[in-house]
C-alpha cells in the first residue's frame, strides 16, 4: 500500500514502529496531531481573577471590540437588502443626512431655551465692566466710621472697610461711583468712572472727584508698537 511503501522508503518498519507505540501508552506522552487537524489558536490572552496584569496577559474585555459593520455588501452581510437605511429618502444618502441641532423643522432645543447673561451665554457685552458702589454707600460707611472723614476714598479702602466685596471675575475690574442717596461730608473720591449724578453729588458736599487711569485696552496694534519700542 501507500502507508506501507512511504514507511518502508522512510527505513521504518512496522514492528519498531509497533513496539514504539506499546512503550509509550502507559506514559504521559501524547504524539502531536498532523497540523491540518490542530484547532486554531486564539491570540487573546485574559488574566485569572487573581492573577496580576503584566504586559503577556494584556487584552481587551470580552464583548468592548467589536467588528466595524460593513454596509452595502450584500445579503450576506446580515443587513437587508437597504442596509438599515430604507427605500429612499434624505437619511438614506451618502454623508450626513441633517446638520447637528436639526429637529425636523420644530424649534430647536437651542431656540426654545433661554439664553444666560453674560459670558456663559455667549454675550460679552451682558458682562460687567466695573465695580460699583453708590454714594449712599460711602455715606453709610462715613457714619459707621468705618472710613475715615479725612482719607480718600479708593477701591482698596473701600474692599479693606468692606463696603464692596470683589471677588472672582470681580477683583480686577476698575470702580465706578453711581448716584444713588446723598453725602454729607466732603471726602475726595478716586474711580475709574462716575455717573454725572453722583460727580454733582460729591462736589455739592464740598468733595472731590478724581479720575483713575484706566489699564488700556489691548490691541495688537499697540502691543505690536510696545514690541517695537523695547527692541
Amino acid at each position: 500500500t501507500m502507508a506501507s511503501f512511504t514507511m518502508a522508503s522512510m527505513g521504518v518498519s512496522t514492528t519498531n514502529l509497533s513496539a514504539s507505540r506499546s512503550a509509550l501508552a502507559g506514559s504521559r506522552v501524547r504524539m502531536a496531531a498532523p497540523a491540518a487537524a490542530r484547532a486554531p489558536v486564539s491570540l487573546t490572552v485574559r488574566a485569572a481573577d487573581d492573577e496580576r496584569l503584566r504586559l503577556h496577559n494584556l487584552s481587551p474585555l470580552k464583548g468592548s471590540r467589536q467588528k466595524k459593520t460593513r454596509k452595502g455588501r450584500g445579503y450576506g452581510a446580515g443587513q437587508g437588502g437597504t442596509c438599515g437605511f430604507g427605500m429612499r429618502g434624505q437619511k438614506a444618502r451618502s454623508g450626513r443626512g441633517t446638520r447637528p441641532g436639526f429637529e425636523g423643522g420644530q424649534t430647536p432645543m437651542y431656540r426654545r431655551f433661554p439664553k444666560l447673561k453674560g459670558i456663559a451665554g455667549g454675550m460679552g457685552a451682558g458682562k460687567d465692566k466695573f465695580v460699583v458702589v453708590n454714594v449712599d454707600d460711602i455715606a453709610a460707611a462715613l457714619a459707621s466710621s468705618k472710613l475715615d472723614a479725612g482719607s480718600d476714598v479708593t477701591i482698596e479702602s473701600l474692599k479693606s472697610a468692606g463696603v464692596i466685596k470683589a471677588t472672582g471675575h470681580y477683583r480686577n475690574l476698575p470702580l465706578k461711583v453711581l448716584g444713588n442717596g446723598d453725602l454729607g461730608a466732603g471726602v475726595t473720591v478716586h474711580a475709574a468712572a462716575y455717573s454725572d449724578s453722583a460727580k454733582a453729588k460729591i462736589e455739592a458736599a464740598g468733595g472731590k472727584a478724581e479720575l483713575v487711569a484706566r489699564r488700556p485696552k489691548w490691541t495688537r496694534e499697540a502691543a505690536k508698537a510696545a514690541a517695537e519700542a523695547k527692541a
